[in-house]
């Protein structure tokens, strides 16, 4: 009886510490630079660059392309990454799911739904 308590005990504070290391490492992971591509845009709007950067045990960041805009709502949980950026053009939501060093997904805006990849870029 102890035995089957005992083993009950462990697989509850192994799945615990699972969980937790999972989110702590999907927030972690996504630090650095990513520069995307978006299909079926005009070229001046077809590139950039998505930095993510961890503060204050936060993970923050903004889109560069012919301007910085900050990323707002910015979640990630489990290997999808949402947030909004806003600037003259309107708001655009963004919205991808993470693979190693890749973020596929959606950038939706007043124009359409367009999809966007993202590749992380080496560390210089």
């Amino acid at each position: 009886m102890k035995t089957k308590r005992y083993i009950l005990l462990m697989v509850i504070v192994i799945g615990a510490f699972s969980i937790a290391a999972r989110k702590a490492l999907t927030a972690d992971d996504l630090a650095g630079t990513w520069k995307y591509l978006i299909s079926d845009v005009p070229p001046e709007y077809e590139s950039g660059f998505l930095v993510f950067e961890q503060k204050e045990n936060k993970t923050v960041g903004y889109v560069e392309a012919a301007e910085k805009n900050e990323m707002k709502e910015l979640a990630v949980d489990q290997g999808k990454v949402t947030f909004t950026t806003e600037n003259q053009n309107g708001v655009f939501k963004y919205s991808f799911m993470q693979k190693g060093d890749t973020l596929t997904g959606m950038i939706g805006s007043q124009y359409g739904d367009f999809p966007i990849m993202a590749v992380r870029q080496a560390k210089k």
